[in-house]
This record gives C-alpha cells, structure tokens and sequence, in this order.
C-alpha cells in the first residue's frame, strides 16, 4: 500500500510539480491549493505525512500545523517554504513540525527526507525499548509518554530526541551529536530549533521533579533521573 501525502501548497505549479515527482515515486498525493482546504481535507482522510507551505491564503502552514496537532500528535508535518530566517524556523517548530526545507529544493533532497520520516514512523528505525524516568513511561516505538493515568503522543523529533537522551542517561550529550543524529546536520539554524525541542520535553516531564534535561551552557544536555533506573 502506497504512503498517502497531503501536500498544502498555494502556488498550483510548485504544487503540480511537486504532486508528479511524488507520484512518480509510487506516493498517494493529494494536493490542496489554501490552508483552509488542507484543514478540511485532514479531517476527511487519513495520511501518513504532511508537507505544508508557509505563506498561504486562509490559514497560513503553521496555524494549520497547530490545528492538526491538537488532534494528531504523530503524524509527521514537513514544512516547505521560501522562508529561511531563523525566527520562521524556530516558529514552525514550536508550531507541531517536525522538519523544514527551504526554496528552491530539489526533488531529491524532499524524496530522501519524506522516506526517512515514513521508516521511523512506520518503526522500521524504532526499537521496542521502552523506559523508566521516575513517574514517566518512555514508548519509543509508539511515541508515548505516561505517567499514571495521564498519556502524551509526541511528535516523532520529540520522540527521537528523547530516545536518544535515554539512552544516554546521565552523560553529557553534545549538541552536535544530537543534531547529526536525529537532523543529520548541525547548522546553527538547527541548534537553536533543538532548544525548543529540549523545552517542550522539559514540559512534559515537569510534574516529575526527578527527572531533569540539564543544559551545560554551549556544550550539550544531559537526562538525570534521581530516584529511578533507565
């Protein structure tokens, strides 16, 4: 069965050209040509990723974003743009998006960055591990958080940064290393995106006191569980 794609694209021939090239490449797309359109579409089907413009009449990419996710934690949000300033970075993330691309691209570069989201999230890269932090339940394979009767479904960067903080508990993890891991790239653009990351899982794991994400000024982070064994 052929990945499903919502592609949510103003410009009908970026959108066209972007909607062959995958189709070519054996995708189920379906394009929508404002944000609104996109948002009503979503709530019809089901897709196994989304790639939204930016800047685009009706409801721009990163409200759209925001709407998905307060129904849908998991499925990965690509944003493509001809945005590049850092701020617009930062805000697509704290939007609910997993991954950015700037214009102009090339095809290449979207098939090789849509392939490696739909293998974690189809749990080909994802192991059955799952994670003791105090209070908290780590499923790395199913993207959950719990503590007691609470669960949260976290994106799939919040899951791969979390992972990785687990698996090194209690070491330094430099910020380089994690961005070449789970980015595959440590741009400065992407260091400052991973401090937002950093600060929605220090969110969710705020009622646990014991466990902490330490920041060791300009150099990494470290995961610390006091009371409890990863």
């Amino acid at each position: 069965m052929h990945a499903k794609i919502l592609l949510v694209e103003d410009d009908p021939g970026l959108g066209f050209v972007i909607k062959d090239n995958l189709a070519m490449k054996g995708y189920d797309v379906t394009l929508c040509v404002d944000g609104e359109a996109g948002h009503e579409t979503f709530l019809q089907q089901s897709f196994d990723l989304y790639i939204f413009d930016v800047m685009m009449p009706k409801k721009d990419g990163f409200s759209l974003a925001q709407s998905i996710r307060k129904k849908n934690q998991h499925i990965p949000i690509l944003f493509v743009t001809a945005k590049s300033m850092l701020e617009d970075k930062i805000a697509g993330f704290t939007a609910g998006g997993d991954d950015y691309i700037v214009k102009p691209f090339s095809m290449e570069e979207l098939c090789l960055r849509i392939e490696v989201f739909l293998r974690r999230s189809n749990g080909k890269n994802a192991t059955e591990e799952i994670f003791s932090l105090g209070q908290y339940t780590f499923d790395c394979r199913n993207l959950t958080l719990r503590r007691t009767t609470d669960a949260k479904i976290l994106t799939q960067k919040e899951a791969d940064v979390l992972k990785l903080l687990c698996m090194n508990k209690d070491r330094v993890l430099k910020r380089e290393d994690i961005l070449k891991s789970v980015w595959g790239d440590d741009d400065y653009f992407l260091g400052r995106s991973l401090d937002v990351f950093i600060s929605k899982l220090r969110k969710y794991l705020k009622e646990d006191p014991s466990v902490e994400i330490v920041n060791y000024h300009g150099v990494g982070f470290k995961l610390e569980c006091k009371l409890s064994e990863l």
